[in-house]
């Protein structure tokens, strides 16, 4: 039966996510069983894509990421694929109709990084809103249960944290993205002389938009709002933790968040989420 098939699937994603971040997991674990697994395809999906651009040095990426947007858009369209990450993906894109423009923005900012090393302010705004932004629409079509009145209305807030937790991903990975891959995303910084300057810009971007998306984290059903604040925090924990490190020592090392700790702020997120202190 396909549902085995749909299982080991799911189980393939879940996998991926957990191999490649223990933010996101803790994060997923923290749904409400329901809305776990359209979330772990969408994640599987995303972590495929990135990691063709990021990690398959010595193959054809190119041909690899247009041969999995092929596939991506006949697996929706026959909803199914022998690739268990892409199965799982299209099960969640038709089983909660997300836009395949969403999709389209997204493996436009993969190609991108196939052969751009540094952006102009509105190449960095559109790099974001593919890598970033509208993944975090897919997964609020998914929060938002088919209700298109809330998604429209937390739109804006979803967009903000994806454009965070983008921008602080940039930041953390600075040193590998710019000595291994040779890419600048910040526009009109020299990464040669990155300094505490260039670095207090990008925060207070950063912290901006994170106000603004604690708003929407507040109003989302109450299914996700716990996985998601656990995502935000620990973001904002990472946030804090560059935030303490000179401009140079960034370009020198790459900050993290013990795992002891992350479990710390996920029990205190639940502890403020069942007392209704978010």
């Amino acid at each position: 039966m396909k549902a085995l098939f749909d299982e080991v699937s799911t189980k393939c994603s879940k996998l991926t996510t957990r191999s490649y971040s223990t933010s996101f997991s803790l994060g997923i674990y923290l749904l409400d069983s329901s809305i776990r697994k359209p979330i772990y395809g969408i994640y599987g999906f995303v972590r495929l894509a990135d990691e063709i651009v990021d990690s398959f040095h010595g193959f054809d990426k190119s041909t690899l990421l247009d041969r999995l947007k092929m596939e991506t858009y006949r697996a929706i369209d026959e909803r199914i694929s022998l690739n268990p990450i892409l199965n799982s993906f299209q099960e969640a894109v038709n089983q909660y109709q997300i836009e395949h423009e969403l999709i389209e923005t997204f493996l436009n900012s993969m190609e991108m990084d196939l052969d751009k090393n540094s952006y102009n302010q509105l190449g960095y705004e559109k790099y974001i809103l593919g890598s970033a932004e509208v993944v975090g629409l897919m997964c609020l079509r998914v929060f938002t249960y088919g209700n298109d009145d809330l998604f429209k209305q937390l739109k804006p807030a979803a967009q903000k944290l994806g454009s965070a937790f983008q921008k602080i991903n940039f930041l953390r990975d600075v040193q590998a993205d710019f000595k291994q891959l040779g890419r600048t995303y910040f526009p009109d910084v020299e990464m040669e002389a990155f300094s505490n300057e260039d670095k207090f810009k990008i925060e207070k971007e950063i912290e901006l938009e994170f106000q603004e998306a604690l708003v929407g984290i507040k109003q989302l059903p109450t299914s996700s709002r716990l996985g998601v604040y656990v995502a935000y925090v620990y973001y904002l924990q990472l946030l804090k933790r560059i935030k303490n490190l000179p401009a140079n020592r960034m370009m020198e090392e790459r900050v993290s968040v013990p795992n002891s700790h992350k479990f710390g702020l996920m029990v205190n997120s639940f502890v403020k989420h069942q007392l209704n202190l978010l």
